[in-house]
């Protein structure tokens, strides 16, 4: 079984901090060379100061993931540095308002679907271009369990849901290049994301009764499936969603 991405191009979105950040270390002391992106380019900058330690090259872009020209330029950017893309996590999200479903204005969604699930899916579908021309590669996308069972963040579970289902037809289509598709769905996990949720003791109480192992996950905790699903000890999966999550959609 071969879980080394040596020589191997990864680029990560959302990779300034939390799970972003913890695949990015993972994947550099595995052996590939990274492109990290986020809006804010100080995360960044310290994030590619850690990978470098392990000898590998990276490439910090400041990327708005919800806006088209700005993947323009990140997947532009990549391939100008490495000449070619291998691996591309996509991890970058958003969830700007706690709203109900009855009180949720159509800026909020936007401004969720925009980055979510719309600029996931250019930014894939950029990628596996790239991809097509260099005889496949590997996208993996992080989903969440609130795309499979319905959460108190109600378009944010919209979003995720789209994007499971982007998975398997991404997964379906690209098939024929060798590009292979899955996803990973984590339940509450501690980073600076999801503090407003692990941070009030009501919401973890709820979430943690319905978690038989009965804790948040840690964002390391998210490394060995993505690992995995990046390597060639996956060779034969494809839109498949593997849900990490402390056993809560049991």
């Amino acid at each position: 079984m071969n879980l080394s991405l040596n020589n191997k191009v990864a680029l990560i979105t959302g990779g300034g901090r939390g799970i972003g950040r913890s695949i990015a270390q993972a994947m550099a002391e595995s052996g590939a060379d990274l492109v990290i992106a986020s809006r804010k380019i100080d995360d960044l900058e310290t994030a590619a100061d850690e990978i470098r330690k392990t000898g590998r090259k990276c490439l910090p872009v400041a990327t708005h993931v919800g806006r088209l020209d700005e993947i323009k330029n990140l997947v532009e950017r990549a391939v100008a540095e490495f000449g070619r893309i291998d691996i591309l996590v996509n991890n970058a999200a958003t969830n700007p308002s706690m709203a109900s479903a009855m009180d949720i204005d159509d800026r909020a969604w936007d401004a969720i679907m925009n980055l979510n699930l719309k600029g996931l899916f250019f930014l894939s579908q950029a990628v596996a271009r790239i991809m097509k021309e260099n005889g496949g590669g590997k996208i993996i996308n992080v989903a969440s369990v609130a795309g499979i069972s319905p959460d108190i963040l109600p378009v944010y579970s919209v979003s995720k849901a789209g994007v499971i289902m982007a998975t398997k037809v991404m997964a379906q289509q690209w098939a024929i290049y060798n590009i292979r598709v899955n996803a990973i769905a984590p339940s509450l996990t501690k980073t600076k994301f999801s503090e407003p949720l692990w941070s009030n003791q009501d919401i973890l109480n709820i979430a943690m009764s319905r978690t038989p192992l009965a804790r948040p996950a840690e964002p390391e905790e998210m490394v060995g499936a993505v690992i995995y699903l990046a390597s060639d000890a996956s060779s034969y999966v494809t839109g498949q969603v593997i849900a990490i999550d402390g056993g809560m959609t049991i």
